[in-house]
């Protein structure tokens, strides 16, 4: 089967993430204010890699946002450390994975952006 997630987050004093998996319909979100947009976009995908770590499905995770897909791709250079130590888990992470990919799409694409209400 495979499977594709949908990760969205929002900075600021109402910041949070979460996540959407399109083919069960399952959800998550935590609140967690005062972050950056950048770091709450790192924790949703840092959220859906751990909750498919051991997983040999093909995964796609999708993101609206270009930033972070080209980070975690090594497309782009991570120049704040708090978002280089986030990359750092979520590549360690990545190295489990046999069949995953990260890809940026069009946020009136993302589901986890209307689910999430961002």
């Amino acid at each position: 089967m495979e499977i594709s997630v949908y990760v969205d987050g929002s900075g600021g004093s109402n910041a949070g993430y979460g996540y959407f998996v399109k083919e069960t319909g399952e959800s998550f979100y935590e609140k967690k204010p005062e972050i950056t947009n950048n770091q709450a976009e790192y924790l949703a995908i840092l959220s859906a890699l751990k909750k498919y770590v051991n997983s040999n499905e093909k995964i796609t995770i999708y993101s609206d946002s270009k930033n972070t897909v080209n980070q975690l791709n090594h497309e782009f250079a991570i120049n704040n450390e708090k978002l280089r130590n986030l990359a750092q888990e979520a590549w360690n992470l990545i190295g489990t994975f046999s069949n995953l990919s990260i890809v940026w799409i069009p946020r009136n694409e993302n589901m986890a952006g209307k689910m999430l209400g961002s």
